[in-house]
């Protein structure tokens, strides 16, 4: 099949990478676990055990008339422990680079059917100003755009940081939640050849 460049020529792409069928559950399942994979999962609570102080019994058990108490480190009380304590855990998800592969292949296809992917000659940026990037951004209608570049990208990484909704990646970083995860996906042609070298 072929992709259209923005002000150019045809570029000739493989069908196994750009022509698939949309897989939903497969393209959830990875998006799900690259975040997840994302997690600190540093999150850590107390349980009673793990309170400090509480050794010695509040009051004593009978003849006070409130409900008989062990420790001042119950979850019951103030400052007492958590009953189900959260504890430092890793969320990472197994998914096999098949499947991971498999995936990009549906988003990309997905995204030249919506011709949602455009195809540019080059992004290279004169200079690292925000003005210049709101210029090229007026070509494709929106701000909510992921540039997908050749990695020599620092004028363009400068240039569109202060800019909501959009972002820079090099062809080595992408990923399927930045590719779902925008309105637009502008990429240049050397991008092109080597996700397809990468995906082929």
């Amino acid at each position: 099949m072929e992709l259209q460049v923005l002000n150019g020529n045809a570029l000739s792409v493989n069908d196994e990478v750009f022509g698939r069928e949309f897989n939903e559950g497969l393209v959830h399942q990875t998006v799900v676990a690259y975040m997840a994979a994302a997690r600190a999962g540093t999150k850590a609570q107390k349980t009673r055990s793990e309170v400090s102080g509480g050794g010695a019994k509040p009051f004593r058990q009978k003849g006070t008339g409130r409900a008989r108490a062990g420790t001042i480190r119950s979850p019951l009380w103030r400052t007492g422990g958590k009953i189900f304590a959260a504890k430092p855990r890793d969320y990472t998800q197994k998914l096999n680079k098949k499947m991971y592969r498999a995936a990009m292949r549906s988003i990309l296809s997905e995204l030249v059917r919506q011709e949602r992917l455009i195809v540019v000659a080059s992004l290279d940026m004169a200079e690292p100003k925000t003005k210049l990037a709101v210029t090229e951004l007026a070509k494709y209608g929106t701000n909510d755009v992921l540039f997908v570049t050749n990695g020599d990208d620092a004028n363009l990484l400068l240039a569109t940081r202060n800019i909501p909704h959009c972002e820079v990646l090099s062809f080595a970083e992408l990923n399927p939640v930045s590719l779902v995860g925008h309105e637009k996906v502008v990429t240049t042609e050397t991008a092109i050849a080597k996700i397809q070298e990468w995906l082929a």
